[in-house]
């Protein structure tokens, strides 16, 4: 098949090699010139422009899919895109979009005449080597048109039709919640391990445990990476950002009335990670001092180590 790709990050870039390796012809494009090169390196081919993204496309129905942050690129994106398309072509969102957003622009595509799907993408940099897990939304229609592309770049039985408008986001949502919490428990193991008694290499342990553990995951292969490239995480700060999709969860949780501790508090977790000083602390061990007596560490000690 053809299609485009608007979004050249480092999921955009591979996708458009993972792509191309299977026979398709991928027409990647970002606003940024500086992709051309890299697009022609993994096989495939940079317009300079908007239309000629998509009428270079011969086959019907012409494909774009997205890859941008969610939120007003993907509205610029559409609107781009849309004078060059004709009824029966196909949009797909393959970024990280609150489902009602993905929903509401359903409506307006498909009021067009074209089909709009959306594409949860899971594999982050990995993706390119073993395949991108893909939660999909729209029509059985569109899905069967797109199946092809998504048996491309999704491992064996890595790609799903979700539901209707909107499931594929949705799906993507949660899973990126439960990823919180299963980061969060591991990080707090291991912070534990760190602060014991005992000399353990972090290394070996996470290798040993993926050796038919309860807790083997992908994500404890990963810990053995990062602790292979930095014992003691010495050479990073504990800064951690969240892009969205936990904040969705919690959210979705609350008004369905869900419990979800665990990843409500993984979330919290990442906030107190960009405070240099938690005034929350602070608060914690005047307030010790204050019923009994206990004793609290003055800045200047700190500075002063």
């Amino acid at each position: 098949m053809e299609l485009a790709i608007i979004g050249l990050g480092k999921m955009g870039l591979n996708m458009v090699e993972r792509l191309t390796r299977d026979g398709h012809t991928v027409y990647g494009y970002s606003r940024s010139k500086k992709h051309k090169a890299a697009v022609a390196e993994r096989g495939g081919i940079h317009p300079d422009s908007y239309e000629e993204l998509v009428t270079s496309q011969k086959q019907t129905p012409k494909v774009v899919w997205l890859m941008v942050p969610e939120g007003d690129p993907v509205d610029e994106n559409i609107e781009a895109v849309l004078p060059y398309m004709s009824k029966g072509d196909v949009i797909i969102d393959g970024g990280n979009t609150m489902y009602k957003d993905t929903k509401r622009r359903f409506e307006y595509v498909t009021g067009k005449g074209l089909h709009y799907m959306d594409a949860g993408t899971s594999g982050g940099v990995w993706g390119l080597e073993v395949g991108y897990c893909l939660m999909v939304g729209g029509t059985k229609e569109a899905f069967e048109i797109m199946e092809p592309i998504y048996k491309s770049l999704a491992p064996p039985d890595g790609y799903l039709h979700c539901g209707p408008a909107g499931a594929g986001h949705y799906v993507k949502m949660v899973h990126n919640g439960i990823e919180y919490g299963m980061m969060q428990a591991y990080a707090e193991g291991f912070q534990i391990l760190e602060h014991s008694e005992y000399d353990l290499n972090l290394e070996k342990v996470s290798h040993l445990w993926n050796q038919g553990s309860v807790i083997r995951s992908w994500l404890c292969e990963l810990a053995e990476l990062m602790f292979a490239e930095d014992t003691h995480l010495e050479n990073i700060t504990g800064f951690t950002q969240d892009s969205g999709e936990g904040r969705w969860t919690v959210q979705e949780a609350i008004d369905l009335s869900v419990p979800a501790p665990v990843i409500t508090l993984s979330l919290l977790t990442r906030f107190r990670s960009r405070q240099n000083e938690s005034f929350s602390d602070k608060c914690v061990a005047a307030l010790r001092r204050q019923f009994g007596g206990h004793s609290v560490q003055k800045k200047q000690q700190v500075e002063s180590k």
